[in-house]
């Protein structure tokens, strides 16, 4: 168990509580910042919608629709490449509270519920998903200070500018890791950034979807090989391998698109704007 956390090359040392108590009730702040950076993410969508060509209203109704999918595969993503851990007791897959969520079985999940709500209500997947990524680099860049206070996911021992110092509570000693929590949040802030800026002046639906998986893959296949409490399928790290994958599937895609003509009334946009004047004129 850890207590006190120190960062010796900016001079700074403080021991975050893990939660705080309203009356009878216990808040973990791991899951006030996870409630946070969702609601961050649904307010910029929010914003955002008419932009793409979805209101607020349906923004709202698919967050209802989403958000299950994506807790119910963040923690089977993290059950099944940690199954000895339940293999005794199988239930114990349910006690979510207990801890246990993967990001990438989030992701996944979060993907998996935009199809079948886009199915339902009729909209075209691929500009619901570009919206989407953007509020999962939000979500995910604050979501990352959840660890933080949980003193998790952080990587190996290091001695570099940016080590983590971590004192043992039973023992007192202090080793120093590379906070990858703290990576992994700020390359998701410039990755929103940047697609935030390129998501105005997008050629075609999914093109920033494309450029989130090609961009998260790219920082996670780094950042997850200094991490120490990886997921393994045997000595291959699992988010790591994925996050490869997706990168250079993206970024394939992205490079066979440049070389393609796109016109802007195919946006899913532009093509409601059209459909919605043309009953107007009738």
């Amino acid at each position: 168990m850890y207590t006190e956390i120190s960062f010796p090359s900016l001079g700074i040392t403080i021991d975050p509580a893990s939660t705080f108590s309203i009356g009878p009730l216990t808040i973990h702040y791991y899951g006030l910042i996870i409630a946070c950076g969702l609601i961050l993410a649904v307010l910029y969508c929010s914003r955002r919608g008419k932009e793409f060509g979805i209101n607020e209203d349906t923004i709202l109704d698919g967050v209802l629709w989403i958000t299950p999918f994506a807790i119910l595969c963040a923690r089977a993503y993290y059950c099944i490449f940690t199954w000895e851990s339940y293999a005794d007791d199988p239930i114990s897959v349910l006690y979510i509270w207990k801890g246990g969520l993967a990001i990438y079985g989030g992701v996944i999940g979060a993907a998996v519920g935009i199809v079948v709500f886009c199915k339902i209500r009729k909209i075209k997947i691929p500009m619901l998903l570009d919206l989407v990524s953007l509020g999962f680099l939000i979500g995910q860049s604050l979501g990352r200070w959840g660890n933080f206070f949980n003193r998790e996911a952080f990587g190996a021992e290091t001695d570099s500018f940016l080590r983590m110092g971590l004192m043992n509570a039973y023992t007192g000693e202090i080793t120093y890791h590379h906070p990858t929590f703290l990576y992994e949040s700020v390359w998701n802030a410039v990755g929103f950034l940047l697609l935030h800026k390129l998501s105005k002046r997008r050629k075609f639906d999914g093109q920033v979807a494309l450029g989130y998986a090609a961009w998260y893959g790219l920082g996670r296949t780094f950042i997850e090989g200094l991490r120490t409490d990886s997921l393994y399928i045997g000595p291959i790290r699992v988010s790591q391998l994925l996050a490869a994958v997706s990168c250079a599937a993206a970024l394939a895609v992205l490079v066979w698109q440049m070389f393609r003509p796109h016109d802007p009334a195919d946006l899913y946009v532009n093509q409601l704007a059209a459909k919605q004047n043309g009953e107007k004129e009738e």
